[in-house]
């Protein structure tokens, strides 16, 4: 049983470090005055994102009844983020947003 905990507290540690670390990219990427919305919008991304996929698991379960390509699908989503973030912004600079907002 102490094994399974143990993974689960570094499983779960592992993600905090994840999360903590997404929040400071965009922290480091936009201004001050942008931060909030960047957040809210990816916060509202990922609501919509976990609804659709508790659907979709219980869809998967129902199919398949086993587990493994949900735990497979979970473990390679932070992978498949990774590739996103490096492909939308590869050298992470801030974009300049002072040009976009004047007329």
């Amino acid at each position: 049983m102490w094994v399974a905990v143990a993974l689960v507290a570094v499983a779960a540690a592992a993600h905090q470090g994840w999360s903590a670390n997404i929040f400071t990219i965009a922290s480091d990427m936009f201004p001050r005055y942008a931060v909030g919305s960047v957040v809210g919008i990816g916060g509202m991304a990922g609501a919509v994102g976990g609804m659709l996929v508790s659907k979709v698991v219980g869809y998967v379960l129902e199919w398949t009844g086993s587990y493994t390509s949900v735990f497979l699908l979970a473990g390679s989503a932070y992978l498949f983020a990774l590739l996103v973030i490096h492909l939308l912004a590869p050298r992470l600079t801030p974009p300049n947003l002072d040009e976009a907002l004047t007329p």
